[in-house]
């Protein structure tokens, strides 16, 4: 086993990430896959799609890092240079590999495609490079040393770099002393910014323990807090903080680790052998994609209406033509009806319904952009609540898809205290 790879950095290709274009998670992600192993990163460089720059910060890394990863630049258009500049500067050609060959033909055949010329672009690799499996997309990764530096090559997909990383880790785990990794524990809330949280915190006088770092992870439409100790013996602290934030932020905790709004619910539903359906006009259909997301949802989720016109919440769900004519499409009255007509027509115990202005335009004085009325519960007991979120339409729509799967959260757990965020969030 070797010593510890003290020195292992990141080079991130593409355009795409230069530009804005695409923002860069991957990086995120092999950080906090390798910090769990306890191999820490350090340090990173995003080059674009140039042949001379990517040439010579490869070589420059070379002869610092231990272990240098390589994502993005691996596919099959004419941008993706991977392999053409590591098999340059390791002074190589490029030759056609047999295993990435026969990837290729099985990606293809289970795909019914035609393997062109295009894809097999994807099978010439540096002479001498080691195949690391991708075992959901087209392009492999591969390996090879230069000089005392191992390079490892990796797709820009983030789904497909996010399978291969597991068993990455854990080889790299088995040939090095890596130090100890750290107890990540990760706490998902919603309706609490990162400001609001800290206050909290601070405000309850806890005496926090040096041995717990505390740090969180903004987000839309979760934060995350986490709670990291570097050995085991601290657990008894983590476990007194974890008490302190539960005591602190009670129910805008929706689970630990990975837990998303609609898997909590989902799970709720699952547990009373319940179905949900939802009407939605101004979130065009979110909130029932983020529970198909899940696997399994078919369980709890039944059918979802998305209903934007008022002739379409008339004909589909049946609101009255005269509640609309007299209340208007954002009204509680009109969300009221939207729910219960989900409810008899699709036969679900529990339906979510919401209608609002997203903007840019379309407010009034009365009802200015980022007004919504949301509606949530069952055939006996419809809540309702106006709430104004004047935030860009794809970020109004995030938070209301948010909210409405929170309120069915809390309506299934019986929880009736309000959440911080309508008192933030009232219509005045």
């Amino acid at each position: 086993m070797k010593d510890a790879l003290l020195n292992i950095q990141l080079l991130l290709t593409g355009n795409e990430i230069m530009s804005g274009d695409t923002v860069d998670s991957n990086s995120a992600l092999i950080a906090q896959r390798f910090g769990e192993a306890g191999l820490g990163i350090y340090r990173k460089v995003t080059v674009g799609d140039d042949v001379t720059l990517l040439s010579t910060e490869l070589a420059d890394m070379a002869t610092k890092a231990d272990l240098i990863i390589v994502n993005g630049g691996l596919g099959p258009t004419i941008d993706d240079l991977t392999a053409e500049i590591l098999a340059a500067v390791a002074g190589v050609p490029l030759q056609e590999h047999p295993q990435a060959v026969a990837h290729l033909e099985r990606w293809c055949a289970k795909r019914n495609l035609q393997l062109d010329a295009a894809n097999l672009k994807q099978s010439m690799l540096p002479q001498g490079a080691k195949i690391v499996d991708n075992p959901i997309g087209s392009a492999v990764g591969f390996e090879m040393t230069l000089g005392n530096c191992r390079i490892i090559c990796t797709p820009g997909v983030p789904s497909e770099l996010a399978a291969m990383l597991g068993p990455m880790v854990a080889d790299l785990a088995t040939q090095v002393q890596q130090a100890p990794g750290r107890d990540i524990l990760r706490l998902q809330t919603f309706g609490l910014g990162e400001s609001t949280a800290q206050q909290i915190i601070s405000d309850a006088a806890f005496d926090w323990p040096s041995e717990v770092e505390l740090g969180f992870r903004a987000g839309a439409p979760q934060m995350e807090i986490k709670l990291s100790i570097a050995s085991a013996a601290d657990s008894d602290a983590q476990r007194r903080c974890r008490e302190t934030l539960e005591a602190l932020f009670g129910d805008h905790i929706i689970g630990v680790g990975d837990t998303l709004l609609a898997h909590r619910v989902l799970e709720l539903l699952q547990e009373r052998g319940a179905s949900l359906t939802t009407a939605e006009s101004c979130t065009g259909g979110l909130i029932a994609s983020m529970l198909t997301r899940i696997p399994g949802s078919s369980q709890g989720f039944h059918a979802g209406f998305v209903t934007y016109s008022n002739a379409i919440k008339q004909s589909v769900l049946g609101v009255n033509a005269q509640t609309l004519a007299d209340k208007g499409a954002v009204s509680e009255e009109v969300v009221r009806e939207m729910a219960l007509g989900a409810l008899q027509r699709s036969g679900a115990d529990y339906a979510i319904a919401v209608s609002g202005i997203a903007g840019p335009g379309g407010g009034t004085d009365d009802k200015p952009v980022g007004t919504v009325w949301l509606a949530w519960g069952d055939r006996q007991n419809i809540r309702t609540r106006c709430l104004v979120w004047p935030v860009d339409r794809t970020l109004f729509q995030t938070m209301l898809a948010a909210a409405g799967l929170d309120m069915m959260r809390r309506f299934l757990l019986g929880i009736d205290k309000e959440p911080r965020y309508f008192a933030q969030r009232q219509a005045r």
